[in-house]
């Protein structure tokens, strides 16, 4: 499975144009959680020791790397390379959401309209090779960012960017196309980099040309050792420009990160075990019952912590491709979702670990619940007809196999869907009018995808239809998965709280037409182009939550996605006697974030 985010930036924050605000920080419906002048976030320890190595492993599924420039398209870049060595103008809390606060920026400014968002940069902000930060550096990043050698998600995350104007030598001005109130937050996401990287002669080279150049950033760490398919060791920079500054204190406290690679999920755990290295995150429930032991977790050295979190809950998915001729009609892909017996594998695969994803804002303010309210059926009524007739009821809920459901009853309803639709069993195979098999392809990188998908296949036999499983290995499989040549896939993608223009890269119809965009489903839909529209364009929390519930129900109620499971704690298994963590795990924080960034050495 792919871990999709589509979090380009170091931090990712949402912010709303209100009446002008000049500031510290910025917050996205109300007031700053912390105010001006504060002396560093509530969840690390601003006396944290500075020294040791933190040792991970790599959070990539590719076997080594062969960049170090993150934002190109081809290519692998170091795992955590972008959030170590790239400073933004804000940054966010992980004790809040919709709140960043001043970095490289002192300050941030929105227009009374809504239209702009000016930034003043600090004059202690350092390069690493010593520079200032200056406005022309910001303007070079993002002018870099949205050309034609990164991301695509670039473009359409800043597509209502209109321009960036130097103000001065420190002061820059974004100008916006419209009210897009979390756009001030995502420019001030944007990394940042100095115009000298990349440099030849005295000339700047092509942008994706820039392969192996040492990143010239201004975060906290700089790269030092390096050995190619094994390892890569980040080292803190002594004279870190923002070391004493409230939104760093008491963070960046090893004073090296080394991140090994492994080639595979069992080489990856009897490391751990062996003591090769300090932490790791498990996404497999059988390995963190059954698997996840030894000397060292006996000893105590080793520890198995469950942390919960606020987090969404995401929407892992199978994720189906309707550009394929087989998956457009959406009676084929409600009955492939059917076939599905999710309270089987929960309980024989899981060990009862997981929850059922519903939809795409679990855990959130945005999550759909029950029959639309009237401001929802009031943005929905317009679609009538062009979206399923099911959005105006009552929200999807996952099929079940307990209680009064059961597998066959599921079966049976998928079966006649599968005959509306024009497929019906020939000879034990189901078959089209014109006798095309129903066959369908399941791609996947990962080795143990095989045994999660099995029970599927075999429900799916039942049915007639032919679920192959394909494992590739992982540059094949992302170079498939950019060119959209895939029928079936399995995805995790992250939630959020504060869901914006990043949802027109997931589901927006242009991105659908776009190489490496994140709209592997191919949705093509004026009805969700215009929930999205409406999300971003929102100038309130009573404006966003319907258009985002609206949205949720179209995506679900289409079947573009077949949900899977999510946790509500993260599983991490760390080296007590060499690492040492603060009392209070923040709540919006990433497991592996955390850790980097607030964990420091006990040796």
């Amino acid at each position: 499975m792919r871990i999709f985010v589509r979090s380009l930036f170091p931090m990712w924050f949402a912010l709303v144009a209100a009446p002008s605000w000049a500031a510290h920080g910025y917050a996205l419906w109300g007031d700053l959680k912390y105010p001006p002048g504060f002396g560093n976030f509530a969840y690390v320890n601003p006396a944290a020791p500075k020294g040791g190595e933190l040792r991970l492993v790599s959070n990539l599924r590719v076997s080594t790397f062969d960049k170090y420039n993150p934002f190109t398209i081809k290519g692998s870049a170091p795992a955590y390379l972008s959030g170590l060595m790239f400073d933004s103008l804000l940054a966010g809390a992980l004790d809040e959401t919709g709140a960043g606060y001043g970095l490289l920026a002192e300050d941030v400014e929105v227009a009374p309209d809504g239209l702009s968002a000016t930034f003043r940069l600090r004059k202690e902000a350092r390069f690493h090779n010593g520079d200032p930060v200056l406005a022309a550096d910001v303007k070079h990043s993002y002018d870099t960012l949205i050309g034609p050698y990164t991301s695509p998600a670039y473009k359409t995350a800043l597509e209502d960017v209109a321009g960036l104007d130097v103000v001065d030598e420190r002061t820059v001005r974004y100008r916006f196309k419209r009210l897009n109130r979390e756009i001030p937050l995502t420019v001030g996401g944007l990394p940042v980099f100095s115009r000298k990287w990349g440099m030849e002669n005295g000339k700047p080279k092509q942008f994706d040309q820039v392969v192996m150049d040492i990143p010239i950033g201004s975060g906290a760490y700089k790269i030092g050792p390096v050995r190619f398919g094994k390892d890569i060791t980040y080292v803190r920079d002594a004279t870190y420009w923002a070391r004493d500054l409230n939104v760093r204190r008491g963070t960046a406290n090893f004073e090296r990160i080394t991140v090994k690679i492994y080639k595979d999920n069992t080489a990856r755990l009897e490391a751990l075990k062996a003591g090769e290295f300090d932490l790791m995150r498990f996404f497999s429930a059988g390995d963190w019952t059954r698997r996840v032991t030894g000397k060292r977790f006996d000893t105590g050295e080793l520890v198995k912590g469950e942390f919960k979190h606020k987090l969404p809950s995401g929407f892992q998915s199978y994720v189906l491709n309707t550009r394929k001729d087989k998956l457009k009609d959406v009676r084929v892909r409600e009955a492939l979702g059917l076939a599905i017996d999710y309270e089987w594998m929960n309980r024989q695969i899981f060990y009862n670990s997981y929850q059922r994803v519903a939809g795409l804002f679990g855990n959130t303010d945005c999550q759909a619940t029950g029959s639309p309210g009237p401001e929802e059926l009031a943005l929905l009524e317009p679609w009538r007809g062009k979206v399923p007739e099911a959005v105006f009821g009552p929200m999807y809920v996952p099929p079940r196999t307990d209680g009064d459901s059961s597998l066959r009853g599921n079966l049976r309803k998928a079966r006649e869907l599968l005959r509306q639709a024009g497929w019906e069993v020939q000879g034990g195979v189901l078959r089209n009018a014109k006798g095309e098999v129903f066959s369908l392809e399941y791609m996947d990188s990962n080795e143990g995808g095989a045994r999660t998908i099995a029970p599927w296949m075999r429900n799916l036999e039942k049915l007639g239809v032919q679920l192959k499983f394909r494992q590739v290995d992982f540059a094949l499989y992302q170079q498939r998965l950019q060119k959209f040549d895939f029928e079936i896939t399995s995805l995790a993608y992250q939630g959020t709280h504060t869901p914006g223009q990043e949802f027109a890269d997931l589901f927006g119809s242009k991105a659908a037409d776009i190489e490496d965009s994140g709209n592997h489903a191919g949705v093509k839909n004026p009805a969700v182009d215009d929930m999205v529209s409406r999300m971003t364009g929102a100038k309130s929390k009573s404006d966003l939550v319907p258009a985002c519930r609206a949205l949720e129900r179209i995506i679900a109620h289409s079947h573009y996605l077949v949900p899977q499971w999510t946790a509500g704690t993260h599983r991490i298994a760390y080296n007590a006697w060499r690492l040492a963590l603060p009392p209070v795990s923040p709540p919006y924080a990433q497991s592996e974030a955390w850790a980097i960034d607030t964990w420091w050495s006990k040796k």
